[in-house]
């Protein structure tokens, strides 16, 4: 498979590292280009043995797949650049925030295959959880091309359009909730006298063992929580805490503050799609 990447940040590296770590493509079937930041180009190239293109026309010698990894305000003019290069079963992926398939087909003025995948930042160590869509036009094959990609960095899940915004909320900005969950957890050890090191450690191994018995009990969250929450014990006094600052609730309403404005963005750039 030869894969093409228009974009050179750290979602393109992280794509690139996990398929070469995967073996799902060899290094010198990948192409990658960046318009400005020619230096990070290169270092892509000599870390991982890629092939850089000094131009859009070389990403369009014969690829499986072309992966549009570009900031989405830039996305509408490369698209339009691209217009005449793309081939009909060539498939189009894109991973820029917003950026929808309609929007991509009217830009590209023809039927081609087009899926929109929505990462999060876990896939620079192989643990992302993707959502991924597909136009009609995307084929079997299309598809399978799509997830053996997004598995190079973790799970992928096909969901409707329609559905990424929400996919955006939960995962796509999740990283960032449980970052805020230990650092929150970092500051309480400092304030009850454990140092920050030793704090780590516990912190890491309990975020890391609660996703491992989340993974693999068939119990949910709720009875896990329970289980864990002894009458009159340490954890009914911090759970009394939580529920009396309806963190719960914090948590949903901010997953749907995260979900309405992944929407927002996919509505300020949407144009009708070419019959």
């Amino acid at each position: 498979m030869k894969i093409s990447f228009i974009g050179a940040g750290s979602m393109a590296e992280a794509m690139i590292s996990g398929m070469l770590e995967k073996r799902i493509v060899k290094a010198g079937d990948i192409r990658a280009h960046n318009r400005t930041n020619k230096k990070r180009l290169r270092t892509l190239e000599q870390k991982y043995g890629i092939r850089a293109a000094d131009g859009l026309d070389q990403l369009f010698e014969g690829p499986d797949a072309v992966i549009l990894a570009v900031k989405p305000k830039d996305a509408p003019d490369v698209l339009e650049s691209v217009r005449p290069l793309i081939s009909p079963d060539t498939l189009l992926v894109s991973v820029a925030a917003g950026i929808t398939i309609p929007f991509i087909e009217n830009k590209i003025g023809r039927h081609i295959p087009v899926a929109r995948a929505m990462p999060n930042t876990s896939a620079k160590v192989g643990l992302s959880a993707t959502g991924i869509a597909f136009n009609i036009a995307a084929t079997k094959q299309h598809r399978h091309r799509a997830f053996a990609i997004f598995s190079a960095v973790g799970m992928t899940t096909a969901v409707k359009e329609e559905q990424l915004d929400a996919v955006t909320g939960l995962s796509g900005s999740g990283p960032a909730y449980i970052y805020y969950i230990a650092e929150a957890l970092q500051q309480s050890a400092a304030e009850i006298g454990l140092d920050a090191q030793t704090a780590k450690q516990f912190i890491l191994q309990t975020i890391i063992g609660a996703a491992e018995m989340l993974k693999t009990s068939a119990e949910p969250p709720e009875a896990l929580r329970k289980a864990v929450t002894s009458p009159n014990g340490t954890t009914e006094a911090a759970i009394r805490v939580l529920d009396e600052r309806e963190v719960k609730q914090a948590f949903i309403d901010c997953v749907k503050a995260a979900a309405k404005r992944a929407n927002e963005l996919s509505n300020a750039g949407k144009e009708p799609a070419r019959e």
